[in-house]
């Protein structure tokens, strides 16, 4: 994938969605646990932003690139920002589908979507496998 504004392949150090992954986890327990429809909501917002504007704009990646990656060692393996930047649409997905079922009904919908994207969330974060960016390849070897 190239940036738009540069017309340069833009990649991203491999631990900066891991990072974002971790705090997804995180974020999404909290919402299984208290079934607060409005931090869902800010989640789908956070999803959007790494889909929409790019995984190295979202805010996770502003924290990773403030608070963490400078007490890291320079990054030995960098990827492509499509893959991941596909997986925060998949999330998105998710998270809208769980909060129409925090908000509108029914409440199993809400948790089901929400598990689902904390499944490939803690994947991602804790193996460093996520689902959506091997779901962007398929669809890509699919495409031809």
């Amino acid at each position: 994938m190239t940036d738009d504004r540069t017309g340069q392949r833009t990649v991203v150090d491999v631990r900066g969605p891991r990072f974002g992954a971790a705090l997804t986890t995180v974020v999404l327990a909290a919402v299984l646990i208290s079934g607060s429809g409005p931090l869902l909501a800010v989640q789908a917002v956070i999803f959007a932003v790494g889909a929409v504007a790019g995984v190295q704009r979202s805010p996770y990646a502003w924290i990773f690139r403030v608070a963490v990656r400078p007490r890291l060692s320079a990054p030995t393996d960098v990827e492509d920002t499509a893959p991941p930047r596909f997986a925060q649409g998949v999330g998105l997905v998710f998270a809208v589908v769980g909060l129409v079922g925090y908000v509108a009904g029914p409440l199993w919908l809400g948790l089901a979507a929400t598990a689902c994207a904390l499944a490939a969330a803690f994947l991602n974060a804790a193996f460093g496998y996520c689902l959506g960016c091997e779901m962007y390849l398929l669809l890509r070897r699919a495409a031809g």
